[in-house]
């Protein structure tokens, strides 16, 4: 099998996966399923890799989904792009002698959060002028309206 490939989907998982987001218990499904199910069967069958189309047209009937995506369903993609992002051979961790995901950084993070304060408080400083200004331009006021 290449990489390209996807691993062909595992029927039951997908069935367990559906029964899951619908939060669905094996019982509660079993019930739904009507007889014979009872949650050992539901157990048995999560753990197929291939179900019987009928029995799959029933399931997706249950779980308000179509056939062809439980079939379909993966979790390959999911999983793929965790290792590329991880694992993969751009990865900063793997280059650059393993000096982690960081490496590279242009600028220390304490560096801009110094900025940012020094920032804040050169704007507090002009909000606190701009009020004194306020306060002396509302005085002259009063002053001349008596």
């Amino acid at each position: 099998m290449t990489t390209d490939q996807t691993p062909k989907a595992h029927l039951g998982r997908n069935v367990r996966h559906f029964r899951l987001e619908n939060n669905l218990s094996q019982e509660a499904f079993a019930d739904l399923l009507g007889a014979p199910w009872s949650q050992k069967k539901v157990s048995q069958l999560e753990n197929k890799a291939d179900i019987e189309a009928d029995v799959l047209e029933e399931i997706a009937r249950v779980l308000n989904v179509s056939s062809e995506v439980i079939k379909e369903y993966s979790e390959a993609p999911v999983v793929n792009n965790i290792q590329n992002n991880y694992e993969g051979s751009n990865n900063q961790a793997t280059v650059s002698n393993q000096q982690g995901p960081n490496y590279g950084c242009t600028f220390n993070p304490l560096d801009k959060l110094i900025e940012a304060h020094e920032e804040i408080k050169k704007l507090h400083a002009a909000l606190l002028k701009e009020k004194d200004d306020k306060i002396v331009l509302l005085n002259r006021m009063l002053q001349e309206k008596r």
